[in-house]
């Protein structure tokens, strides 16, 4: 087990000491004093920000980008993209110091409203899925690969495009799903084994959408899977990644690249053509 993988486990471990201690002390008799029960926050805290802060090592930062097919096709717009800053999320954590996130904006016509809404102040407090471009989007394998992990079974939750839906999701429901541990804040995945030591992660999949198993091989560009909104998500989107390892506790980030589209900086529009093969197989 490595070192990353063992803090990961350990920083669950002191939140739920945490927990256990706050309600001990609120409904029985307080099993430390008022002072030590705060002690296995604060090393949380402390093993986090080490897990943020401690990123790739140069061998990993001086590698050259991976070049992989674009996961998706159709036009889309990149967000929180590690060509804006790295680590693109604002921590290393989960493998994601090279993540990028994408949404589906489809073309509208002159005069009408954008495909994806807005995010808003306070009303709608919360969407359904449906009401995004983005949900049940076909997934493509992004190379040649073997199927490493394939999960499905979290439900797609409401939108949370909202500022209190917002801001629950920051301050509630991110950290009991960082408490959980990484499969909660993933939500449905899969991570594909390319060789060489490279592992792509899609997180965010929509229930019951998995084209795949562990232990299957796909070519690239076959589908794998559709767009969901489970996990830790504002609204329906992919979060694709490469990484070292295929475990995102222990995995530290690799840079990417998608053939002919490169890696589009957030608020950046791109549009991926439908390969002649797919359209054979459809």
């Amino acid at each position: 087990m490595s070192v990353r993988k063992v803090m990961a486990v350990l920083r669950r471990m002191c939140w739920l000491l945490f927990g256990v201690l706050v309600l001990t002390g609120i409904f029985a008799e307080p099993l430390v004093s008022f002072g030590l029960t705060f002690v296995p926050a604060g090393a949380a805290v402390v093993i986090g920000l080490v897990l943020s802060f401690t990123g790739p090592k140069e061998t990993l930062k001086s590698r050259p980008a991976v070049e992989v097919e674009p996961p998706v096709t159709g036009r889309w717009s990149a967000l929180n993209s590690p060509a804006d800053k790295v680590p693109s999320h604002g921590t290393h954590a989960y493998g994601q110091t090279y993540a990028i996130d994408i949404v589906a904006e489809p073309e509208t016509g002159a005069g009408e409203p954008p495909a994806r809404p807005p995010f808003r102040l306070l009303w709608p407090l919360v969407r359904r899925n449906r009401d995004f471009p983005a949900f049940g989007a076909p997934l493509l394998a992004a190379a040649d690969a073997t199927v490493v992990r394939a999960s499905d079974g979290q439900r797609d939750h409401l939108s949370r495009n909202s500022l209190p839906a917002l801001l629950y999701l920051m301050l509630i429901e991110g950290d009991v799903r960082s408490i959980a541990g990484a499969h909660r804040v993933i939500g449905n995945h899969v991570i594909l084994d390319l060789g060489d030591g490279t592992f792509a992660l899609y997180a965010h999949l929509q229930r019951g959408s998995l084209q795949v198993k562990a232990g299957d091989t796909v070519r690239a560009g076959a589908p794998i899977a559709r767009v969901g909104n489970s996990g830790n998500t504002t609204e329906p989107h992919l979060h694709f990644q490469l990484m070292d390892g295929p475990d995102p506790d222990s995995a530290l980030g690799i840079p990417f690249t998608w053939r002919g589209v490169g890696v589009p900086a957030g608020g950046e529009a791109f549009t991926v053509d439908v390969a002649e093969e797919q359209v054979a197989q459809a």
